[in-house]
C-alpha cells in the first residue's frame, strides 16, 4: 500500500446524545495536510459522525473538504467521505471516497483506497492509502 494523503485533524467540538440502547456523536474538526501530492487545510464544516450500536459496534462517517494546492501548484479542493468502523481491537479502519477538481489528483476518484486513523494530541492523523 502507498500512502497518498496524511491529514492532521484537530478536534474543535463534540456533540453527543445517548439514547436507551445507542449513542451518537458529531465530532467537529479542522486540520491540515502537508504531503507530496497535496498541501492545504480542512475547510470549516468538517464532521465525523459516530454511532455506537446496540451490538456494541461503533460506525463512523467523516466528511470534509480540503483546500490547497496539488503537486503541480494548482489550487484545488478535495472532498473526502470516509466510512468505516472501530474494530474490537480499537483500531479504526475505513474506506475513503474522494472527489476533486484537481487534474493531478483525479485518479483518486476511481482508485481503490483504504485508511487508518491514529490518535495524536488534540485529534487524529488520518492516513489514506492506495491499495
Amino acid at each position: 500500500m502507498e500512502e497518498v494523503l496524511a491529514i492532521r485533524v484537530a478536534i474543535t467540538d463534540c456533540l453527543e446524545v445517548k439514547g436507551k440502547n445507542e449513542s451518537a456523536r458529531m465530532i467537529l474538526f479542522g486540520g491540515t495536510c502537508d504531503c507530496p501530492v497535496f498541501k492545504g487545510n480542512v475547510l470549516p464544516g468538517g464532521v465525523d459522525t459516530q454511532k455506537d450500536t446496540a451490538d456494541k459496534e461503533t460506525l463512523l462517517s467523516a466528511r470534509y473538504i480540503l483546500e490547497g494546492q496539488d503537486s503541480a501548484g494548482n489550487k484545488c479542493r478535495i472532498f473526502v467521505e470516509n466510512n468505516g468502523q472501530v474494530g474490537k481491537d480499537g483500531q479504526i479502519k475505513a474506506v475513503p471516497h474522494i472527489i476533486t477538481d484537481s487534474k493531478e489528483l483525479s485518479y483518486l476518484e476511481e482508485a481503490n483506497l483504504s485508511s487508518t486513523v491514529e490518535g495524536i494530541e488534540g485529534g487524529v492523523l488520518v492516513h489514506i492509502f492506495l491499495v
